[in-house]
């Protein structure tokens, strides 16, 4: 239902992410594979996600019958783990602290190959083959054996986008590492810091928390949410955690965001 309210087209997606098995991060799950066969797909889906995912799974096809397309299921190490790649970018798996195994993702861009000045191309007679060179970090050289420094045919290749998304967790510290300089961060901010207990006891984290992880990790932009229903007004989570990090948002579905600042639109 929510695909279909913002316009998105079930049938591109080939790859899901789930971070752990509580009912409000999968139950969706079983509805969106049937709406998929019921649209006749025969491409695969591939599913990520902790072990008993796969168990899981093993009821939908028990009680819901065999799907019309493959269903691959890849579970990541319970340390962080590198577990799939395209040829534009890769995901790691992050262990996360929470009542049951949970796992958050960062999707990291590949480096690209430097662009070459098209200017020098014609300046300096590069073929083919010496553009490739060239796009490698390779310097040129002249057919009257001078040497053209790569750095004087090129430019640096544009910034690789990074988002980092981390799902329901107790607060660690450890993880400002492994999301260290990332464009967007989704941190989970379930409570706010007058609930700090009630957060460490269910292994949830505090708006406060979730933006001292973003500072610890120096990223460019962070994106709160999961707010528990007891605040009427997440706002003030939003604020809690402007105080520590001044690039916060509260999220809302629906909304939009291009890496690395910029909202683009929102409901």
């Amino acid at each position: 239902m929510r695909l279909k309210k913002y316009g998105l087209n079930p049938a591109r997606i080939h790859h899901i992410f789930i971070s752990h098995l509580h009912g409000d991060h999968v139950f969706g799950l079983f509805g969106l594979l049937s709406t998929l066969g019921m649209m006749g797909r025969k491409v695969p889906v591939h599913l990520y996600g902790p072990h008993a995912l796969e168990e899981f799974m093993d009821y939908y096809s028990r009680f819901f019958g065999p799907l019309p397309f493959e269903l691959s299921i890849k579970s990541p190490q319970d340390k962080e783990d590198f577990i799939f790649e395209s040829d534009t970018i890769t995901v790691t798996a992050i262990p996360l602290k929470h009542r049951t195994p949970a796992f958050g993702y960062l999707f990291r861009e590949k480096s690209k190959p430097l662009n070459v000045i098209k200017e020098q191309i014609e300046v300096y007679g590069l073929g083919i083959a010496d553009v490739v060179k060239v796009k490698r970090g390779e310097d040129f050289i002249t057919k009257s054996g001078e040497l053209i420094p790569c750095s004087r045919l090129t430019l640096p290749p544009f910034h690789r986008r990074s988002y980092a998304y981390i799902s329901d967790t107790a607060y660690d510290p450890g993880l400002a590492e492994k999301v260290k300089g990332v464009d967007l961060l989704f941190h989970e901010a379930t409570f706010s810091e007058k609930d700090k207990k009630l957060a460490a006891l269910t292994l949830h984290s505090t708006a406060a928390q979730a933006a001292t992880i973003a500072k610890m990790a120096g990223v460019r932009q962070l994106l709160i949410g999961h707010f528990s229903t007891r605040y009427k007004d997440p706002v003030q989570l939003e604020e809690e955690a402007k105080e520590i990090f001044t690039h916060t948002v509260g999220v809302k579905d629906g909304d939009l965001y291009s890496l690395p600042l910029k909202r683009v639109s929102g409901e």
